[in-house]
């Protein structure tokens, strides 16, 4: 199941079928849609634990307002994947708590 509209991004357009990976798995998407619609699309619904209770997120709000869906991507923590575009080869994480690296 893929997110076609976003309501802050709008009509999500697909472009190339790219490869990325989510904790060293290899996955697909569409550069240009929001990381969290290939990941979505892939089945994947938890992007983070909470660090008191480990309790899983993902998407809540679907335009970068919350932290439920923020991941660590290329390397970076708390990259809010639902506003930010899928490109080649961009090496995704779990993330644990909010502001910690995995």
């Amino acid at each position: 199941m893929r997110i076609e509209e976003h309501p802050i991004l709008e009509k999500i357009e697909k472009g190339n079928l790219v490869s990325f990976e989510l904790d060293g798995k290899q996955m697909e998407g569409y550069e240009g849609e929001p990381i969290a619609v290939a990941l979505r699309a892939a089945g994947v619904m938890t992007h983070r634990h909470t660090s008191k209770y480990n309790k899983p997120r993902g998407i809540f709000c679907a335009i970068g307002r919350c932290t439920d869906c923020v991941m660590v991507v290329d390397g970076k923590p708390n990259v809010r994947t639902c506003v930010t575009p899928l490109k080649e080869g961009m090496k995704v994480q779990t993330q644990y708590g909010v502001s910690a690296k995995k």
